[in-house]
């Protein structure tokens, strides 16, 4: 089985900075993209940052320039590096991870729990 967990998450005053991480642990035989989501009260998930298995990286407008996604392949973790945080980054934070457990499989989606972030102004 694959397993998802997300750290990083806590409450934070506008202006501030939080690390996000995200480990892979299980049976995986590859990882290919991997992304944070979030999804606030009253609204629906929404992609935040994007990662390839080789490191081209695409962001939501709301976030370019502010958050940094960034993965280290050899220990299977993502991380989202948040800066000058804004009251509306207040959200639950998601990975996921578009992973394959063994070759000739098929390659699935997988989410994590969440790891809430709240931006205090």
């Amino acid at each position: 089985q694959v397993q998802l967990v997300e750290s990083g998450g806590d409450l934070v005053q506008a202006g501030g900075s939080l690390r996000l991480s995200c480990v892979a642990s299980g049976t995986i035989f590859s990882t290919n993209s991997m992304g944070w989501y979030r999804q606030a009260p009253g609204k629906q998930r929404e992609l935040v940052a994007a990662i390839t298995s080789g490191g081209s990286t695409n962001y939501a407008d709301s976030v370019e320039g502010r958050f940094t996604i960034s993965r280290d392949n050899a220990k299977n973790t993502m991380y989202l590096q948040m800066n000058n945080i804004e009251p509306e980054d207040t959200a639950v934070y998601y990975c996921k991870a578009q992973i394959l457990v063994r070759f000739g499989a098929t390659t699935l989606d997988y989410w994590g729990q969440g790891t809430q972030v709240t931006v205090s102004s």
